[in-house]
Order: C-alpha cells, then structure tokens, then sequence
C-alpha cells in the first residue's frame, strides 16, 4: 500500500510539473480572450495555420500564439516565429478567434492563484474525447508511428490495406532496461503471428537489482484482434530454443533467495482487454488489462498529451501478481517540444522508471534512465 500511496504521489506531482505554468481556459469567458496560446486538440486546424504561410512539414501539436490586443498590429506567433494575423484567410482567422480551448495570457492573477490557479481553469468535460478510427479498428489498430526505445505500444507500420509489419524492443508493458526481449510481428485483418528473440546488450546496461528482469530466448507468437472492435486481443506464445546452462547462469547471476529474474520456457497463453479513448487530446490513449506470459498487467498508455502549453507521453503499467518474479510498477513521462525544426514534434525525451523490491527487500527505484521516443509521420 506504501508504494502504491508513492506512485500516486509521483502522479500527481508529474501532472503538476507539466501545468504549473499555464492553465485551461474557462468555459465562458465574461470577455474576449484577445491574447492566448492555442492548445493543440485539433490536428486539423494546426497543419491548415502552418500551411497557410508555408510552413513544411507543419506541425499539429506546435505551440500557436495570438495577439489580437492590437488592432493595428495583430499577430501570430508560430514556434517563435511572428506571422501577421492578416496573412491567414478569413475563415482560417475567424476560426482562431473562435477557437475553444484558450490558454489566457493575459488573465489577472491573485494571491489565492498559487494554490488554485489551474485546477480553476481545467476544463473537465473536455478531458475525455471519442477515440480516432484507428483505435477503434480490429484490422488497423497496430498502425502506429511511435517507436520508442524501450516498453510500450509496437511500432507499426502499413504496407497495402490492411497488411502491415510491427516491432518493438522490450515488451508492451516493461520498463526500461528490464529485458531483452525485441519483437518483429505481421499483421493481416486482424490476425498477427511474428517472432521474438533475446538482445543481450540491452539488459547489460544495467548493473544493479537486476533480479527481477525478464529473459527470452527465440520464440514465436500468434495472436488476433476479435473484429467486434479494437478491446480484446488473444495471443499464443512458445519458445523454440529454451535456454542454454551458460544462459540459465548468466540470466540468473543476480538472483536472491526471495527474488529471481525470469526465464521464459515452454508456452504462454496470453490476453488484453482494453478500452481506447483520447485524453487530453492524445493522438493514441488506452486503459487495459492484461495476461501477458503469465503475469497480470493493469494500466494506461497515452501520446502526446496536452496540458497547459505542454506535449507529452504517459505511461504507467502496475503488475501486482507474477508467477516468478516481484510485483512491480513502470513509469514513463516522454517531454515533446524539446527539439528544433522537424524534431520539435518528432522527438520526446523523458525519464523511465520501475518501483519494486531492491536486491535488500526494501520498497525502491530499481531500474531508472532517460527512455526516447521517435515519430514517424503525422499523428493517428
């Protein structure tokens, strides 16, 4: 229960960090904002502004400012760079006037604002939003153009209609640095079968508590993606070489008495019930449950969240119960926004960590580094 109370701690502190500086606007305004920055909740709008004064590639999360307190020198602000309001068509200018979810540069602050500031402002129907057409796909939902470096969601990639190919480093609910395990998968109407295999430099990385990570040898997987819509997937998983003496050894150098690493062996039956929705304007967001290699899995994943001016990814994945190894916690805040040119919106960069047992029994930070996600192409 301590380390749960933790977590929550770290939660809220991290959505705290994220919109300590700005604020959603009000749901009614008694007057018109005439100086705000745009939150980035449609993709739609964002690419027509950019692509009005040539902007290429354009970006549908960049920060947009307007400054319309003048009327003899209204301007927009594009990732820095000022555009005159006029040079934008007029339907593209009386959309940005009217646009709904303002950040109000210029509201009035009191002493009061410091602790209530931004829970004021939130806009708590505008939370939750339909999820995209993708997600809600059986045949189309592993189309995914974020790779990250380690954990989370496959990166998947379209070949012709509804063939496609997917892999990722890691598994789709470990932390950084926890396993060896890299997938290649493909993907046709909703089926999927591939193969994984270990890659033993990933975890060397990792000098200390590495008693409870997760090995694999090369194996094989198939799975399906029921068509009533994208919220349940079923998965057969079996290890063709099982592991060696001199692997068995090598895996397990770090175990305890109480703690040991995981070796896969033999066949897994494996299963996901998820729901898929947008949060905060997330481009791919989902809560689920999962059995994945006989261990229990219970979290959210989201992309580009948007919060007070902020982009992020957020990742947090609880495994309570494992047959072998110590119950354990993942999680990932993925900063957008930190890069120039096309990495401003392609590159994320943020810290990855796992909560668990230490080698000595205590409640503790096992495994922490910087984790980097990568986009390719535009937001699904």
């Amino acid at each position: 229960m301590k380390l749960i109370m933790k977590l929550f701690y770290v939660f809220l502190f991290s959505i705290i960090l994220f919109s300590g500086s700005n604020s959603y606007a009000q749901e009614i305004d008694v007057e018109p904002i005439l100086y705000f920055q745009m939150e980035p909740f449609d993709d739609s709008l964002f690419i027509k502004i950019q692509s009005e004064v040539f902007i290429d590639p354009p970006d549908p999360k960049a920060e947009i400012i307007a400054d319309l307190r003048d009327a003899n020198n209204q301007t927009l602000s594009i990732k820095g760079a000022l555009y005159p309001f006029l040079a934008f068509t007029p339907e593209t200018r009386a959309r940005i006037q009217t646009f709904p979810f303002k950040i109000n540069l210029s509201e009035s602050i009191h002493f009061g604002s410091v602790f209530t500031r931004v829970i004021e402002k939130i806009r708590f129907p505008k939370l939750f939003s339909p999820p995209t057409l993708y997600q809600i796909s059986s045949t189309l939902q592993y189309i995914n153009p974020f790779l990250q470096f380690q954990g989370g969601e496959r990166f998947g990639i379209p070949l012709k209609q509804d063939l496609g190919i997917s892999f990722g480093a890691g598994t789709p609910y470990s932390g950084i640095i926890e396993t060896n395990f890299f997938e290649v998968n493909f993907h046709l109407l909703g089926a999927f079968g591939g193969i994984f295999n270990g890659i033993d430099g990933i975890t060397s990385l990792r000098k200390k508590n590495s008693h409870n990570n997760l090995y694999t040898t090369l194996g094989f997987q198939i799975g399906y993606v029921f068509p009533l819509g994208n919220f349940f997937q079923a998965s057969f998983a079996e290890i063709i070489n099982e592991a060696t003496e001199g692997e068995i050894i090598k895996f397990s150098a770090n175990d305890t008495k109480d703690y040991k690493a995981k070796i896969l062996s033999g066949s897994y039956y494996n299963w996901e019930l998820r729901y898929p929705f947008s949060f905060l304007g997330s481009t791919r967001a989902k809560v689920y449950v999962a059995s994945y290699l006989d261990e229990v899995h219970i979290g959210f994943t989201g992309r580009e969240l948007s919060l007070a001016g902020s982009t992020f990814d957020f990742r947090f994945d609880a495994m309570p119960k494992s047959d072998v190894r110590q119950p354990q916690y993942v999680l990932d805040i993925l900063v957008q926004k930190i890069a120039e040119s096309w990495g401003f919106s392609a590159l994320a960069v943020g810290p990855s960590l796992i909560f668990s047992k230490d080698d000595k029994g205590k409640s503790a930070i096992i495994s922490i580094l910087l984790n980097l996600r990568l986009k390719v192409g535009t937001s699904l």
